[in-house]
């Protein structure tokens, strides 16, 4: 019930600023980027509620009125369609933000032309993640994919760090990451290594621990995944 209220208030919240009259978006970006630093003109657009416009910055996706006065924090649920819009637009916005690290900066493991890609935040010395490392096999016959990210959980002076910076500066990345993985010592290595930029990323989209899979929609699914459960639920036969 309190669920309902609030979405109750909220579309009363919205129902009323959708009167107001939107201006046109430049104008509304101009008004919106007057209030937030760190909004920047693409990441307002329209809403699909008149007058109110969509603000994204990662993960975080509220509402504004085009003269930038009124905030909605909130979820936006289309009622035909049973569709939650905002949830779909934050798993938008993260998966956009994974891209845009790029590929080459992951460890990967799987065919390119793997039917499903997994994008998993990792920490070497987490017991799951070598749990979820030791089935990658398993994974990658199952036709998905597995995208490794750096997600020291200790922080940036821990030793999981160097470890994550040693695997990834190595010749033979999947080779190290693994030994690693199998509490096995590696070379210590230093390089402009993206594990910072991992790790950071992770903070911001609100990874809180490791594994955190990464559905190609941008769902964080937390926890290890068997294979098995993994692939069901990529395949629409199990509930995610």
């Amino acid at each position: 019930m309190q669920k309902f209220s609030r979405v109750v208030v909220i579309a009363a919240l919205l129902g009323l600023f959708s009167h107001a009259g939107a201006d046109e978006l430049e104008q509304a970006r101009k008004a919106i980027m007057e209030r937030f630093d760190d909004v920047k003109a693409e990441n307002v657009a329209p809403s699909p509620v008149e007058g109110m416009y969509r603000v994204t910055i990662p993960p975080q996706v509220f509402y504004m009125s085009s003269d930038g006065r009124y905030v909605v924090d909130g979820e936006v649920i289309d009622l035909d369609n049973q569709r939650n819009l905002t949830r779909e637009y934050r798993q938008q916005s993260v998966a956009e933000s994974i891209e845009a690290l790029g590929e080459e900066s992951m460890i990967v493991f799987g065919p390119d032309d793997a039917e499903h890609t997994v994008t998993v935040f990792t920490d070497i010395d987490c017991g799951y993640c070598r749990k979820l490392h030791e089935v990658v096999d398993d994974y990658n016959e199952r036709g998905i994919r597995i995208r490794y990210l750096a997600y020291p959980r200790a922080g940036l002076e821990s030793r999981s760090y160097q470890k994550a910076v040693s695997a990834w500066c190595a010749d033979d990345q999947k080779a190290a990451l693994t030994k690693a993985k199998q509490g096995e010592a590696i070379p210590n290595k230093s390089c402009d290594a993206p594990v910072t930029r991992h790790f950071e990323l992770g903070q911001k989209i609100g990874v809180s621990g490791t594994p955190a899979l990464v559905l190609e929609s941008g769902q964080i699914v937390p926890g290890f995944v068997p294979p098995k459960r993994l692939a069901a639920i990529l395949n629409g036969k199990a509930p995610n």
